[in-house]
């Protein structure tokens, strides 16, 4: 069932929405060659707690899995997707981490991803970053009333489908608000006129992941990690919107 959120709700997911981003920010400055992962992830919990807000993936379990997921960020890095576990990795020049967070603000959820290089990268990887953050604006701007989710996956679609990359099914993005994951579901890829009408109040988050090469996944032993089945590397951007009666409002800005 799709939430349509009041004006109270939407005036609270405002506000997290800048808290969210002004912590990935402070996190995303932070990575150099030489930083662990889990010194990110510190990191990020530290400026939520300042705050006085709750990391939203900390200790959430989603369905299917054996048990709740550890860490407040997602650090996902080079042939990693989305929900890469923190820990002892140290970054270096070269690579691409994928930066994933939300925040519980009042009660309500807003979610933001980001990739960064780490150092000097190659052209490959830049190009690759830059194609999923042009998408994600793409299906930013298809996100206005009267358009269906449909126009959102195709406007991503779009501008990933001409340079060849692989486009991840298997994952989308989603409602957010009253809970981490609502409907309706938004993939990366789809026709127009499909899906979800678009509507005042509705809340989601878009997030294309796209590959360097073929869009199958796997999934790491430790049940959370999603990677890439050829081990090409991977881009992830997202932001949390507002469905308004003209253009969507990046609540994550």
């Amino acid at each position: 069932m799709i939430i349509i959120k009041d004006q109270n709700q939407i005036q609270i997911l405002r506000e997290g929405g800048k808290r969210l981003a002004n912590v990935l920010r402070t996190v995303a400055a932070a990575v150099r060659p030489g930083i662990t992962t889990l010194e990110l992830d510190t990191l990020a919990r530290a400026e939520i707690k300042k705050l006085g807000d709750q990391p939203a993936f900390l200790n959430y379990k989603p369905d299917g899995a054996s048990y709740p997921y550890p860490s407040a960020l997602c650090t996902s890095v080079n042939g990693q997707i989305v929900h890469g576990l923190p820990g002892k990795y140290v970054l270096k020049e070269g690579d691409i981490v994928a930066l994933d967070l939300g925040i519980k603000h009042k009660n309500l959820f807003t979610d933001h991803a980001v990739t960064v290089a780490v150092g000097d990268i190659s052209k490959e990887a830049h190009n690759l970053m830059h194609t999923a953050e042009q998408a994600l604006y793409a299906g930013i701007e298809a996100a206005k009333f009267g358009n269906h989710v449909g126009d959102i996956s195709y406007a991503i679609e779009g501008i990933i489908r001409p340079h060849g990359y692989g486009i991840v099914r298997e994952l989308s993005g989603h409602g957010v608000g009253v809970a981490i994951h609502e409907d309706p579901y938004i993939p990366n890829y789809g026709k127009p006129g499909t899906g979800a009408k678009l509507k005042p109040g509705m809340v989601i988050a878009i997030e294309p992941m796209i590959n360097l090469g073929s869009h199958k996944i796997t999934t790491n032993d430790d049940g959370y990690t999603i990677e890439t089945a050829d081990h090409s590397i991977s881009a992830h951007f997202e932001h949390t919107i507002l469905i308004t009666d003209g253009e969507a409002e990046v609540l994550t800005k």
